[in-house]
């Protein structure tokens, strides 16, 4: 006779029922369905004159209070289990990165407002004329860039949620006061700063149509992000660490366009975000760094692993509704502007491997042998790869540059 399977949570129910002597502990409904056993035990009741508090915690191990969430999940089973306890290993360095890497809070950290017009002053709309007159100086091409980086930054609650999804990491409770739960919130709450920065900038310069890129930033939001990451922490630092400086690269390069067009605000705004992204791209690379002294083999297994693929941008599901080829054609103009080219990715992979110093490395395995010199050799022959498609494209845009409508400015082409 074939015997039914037998749920985790009947095993329980039997436990604590031999425990009291008597069934009688849970009440549960005899006749549920097969697919609501699970969620039903879930549910039971118990009966605290036949279990006790303190029996039904000696037999589930753990407390059912709010306070013991934490507890809970650390006994639940991982993917990864071996970079959860490497990363835990080195803690008490994420203590001190957020002591020492993020910006003091409050009154004594930058705050948008200190770029803009106060329109709490008397001579405020000399203010809002003159931040606009800088404003119309810049040029449609990299205003278009500039609001593709303003929406990848207003995403940011789906950036703090892909932090919660890395093993180890975690912020269960949303003030849980573990080192990497500190790091989580402290890191958004910087990043917040950005997106907040750029809206107002573009709003209060009146060039662009701020529903159409509202409407982005919900669309983006809405349709999520995922780099691949898959919930491994070495994943996820590898991904920011490369991200990070990317956004660097983006926001400084777009600062100086800024300042030669004559809009010394957004030059300053662009160079205060940038030197934020510095700051945190320190951070991220120190933790792969300290995961590289303990488990080389595991990061460079991952890190190659990841380069045979291509890191996924922010933004790549952007889209305004209307425009279904929004991101390849924001990303073609800030290519053509050299905000952000594949050059720039070549170099981010250089800059990784050197800072890692993965050429000196010792006592790899034979796989992890391998993956460093795929690795070590990477950068150049994504340098030949990007010159040599830029050089293409250059010589086919030198006959005809396609201009394309940007809903964002009112359908104005930019090529």
């Amino acid at each position: 006779m074939l015997m039914p399977r037998v749920d985790s949570g009947m095993v329980l129910a039997a436990v604590l029922a031999a425990t009291a002597g008597t069934a009688a502990a849970f009440q549960v409904n005899s006749f549920i369905p097969r697919q609501r056993l699970s969620t039903s035990l879930k549910m039971a009741t118990v009966d605290p004159d036949v279990v006790t508090k303190k029996e039904y915690q000696d037999v589930c191990g753990v407390q059912f209070d709010g306070q013991a969430l934490d507890q809970r999940l650390q006994r639940t089973s991982y993917l990864y289990p071996k970079h959860v306890e490497v990363i835990e290993d080195f803690s008490p360095i994420v203590d001190e990165m957020v002591d020492n890497i993020l910006l003091e809070t409050g009154d004594k950290s930058w705050q948008p407002q200190e770029f803009l017009p106060d329109m709490a002053e008397e001579n405020w709309l000399e203010e809002v004329k003159d931040f606009r007159e800088q404003a119309s100086y810049l040029p449609d091409d990299v205003l278009v860039v500039l609001i593709g980086d303003m929406v990848t930054e207003e995403a940011l609650p789906t950036y703090q949620t892909l932090l919660n999804t890395f093993e180890g990491c975690d912020d269960p409770t949303g003030t849980t006061e573990s080192p990497w739960a500190r790091w989580s919130r402290g890191w958004t709450s910087e990043e917040n700063r950005h997106g907040d920065l750029l809206n107002k900038y573009l709003y209060l310069g009146g060039r662009c149509d701020m529903r159409s890129v509202e409407v982005t930033i919900q669309h983006l939001i809405t349709s999520g992000f995922n780099p691949g990451a898959q919930k491994d922490p070495y994943r996820g630092f590898v991904y920011t660490s490369f991200q990070e400086r990317a956004t660097k690269i983006s926001h400084g390069n777009v600062g100086k366009l800024a300042r030669e067009a004559g809009d010394k605000n957004l030059a300053q705004i662009c160079a205060r975000i940038a030197g934020d992204e510095a700051r945190h791209e320190k951070a991220y690379q120190r933790f792969c760094t300290e995961i590289l002294k303990r488990d080389p083999d595991g990061l460079l297994e991952v890190f190659a692993d990841m380069m045979k693929g291509q890191i996924v941008m922010p933004a790549e599901l952007m889209t305004d509704g209307k425009d279904k080829d929004l991101y390849k054609n924001f990303s073609e103009v800030a290519q053509n502007l050299g905000v952000y080219t594949a050059l720039d990715y070549a170099e981010i992979i250089k800059h990784l491997v050197s800072h890692w110093d993965l050429e000196n490395i010792e006592g790899l395995s034979s796989e992890g042998e391998r993956n460093r010199d795929y690795l070590c050799k990477l950068p150049e022959r994504y340098r030949k790869l990007a010159e040599r498609s830029m050089n293409k494209k250059k010589k086919v845009t030198e006959d005809v540059v396609p201009a394309k409508s940007f809903n964002w400015i009112y359908g104005r082409e930019v090529a």
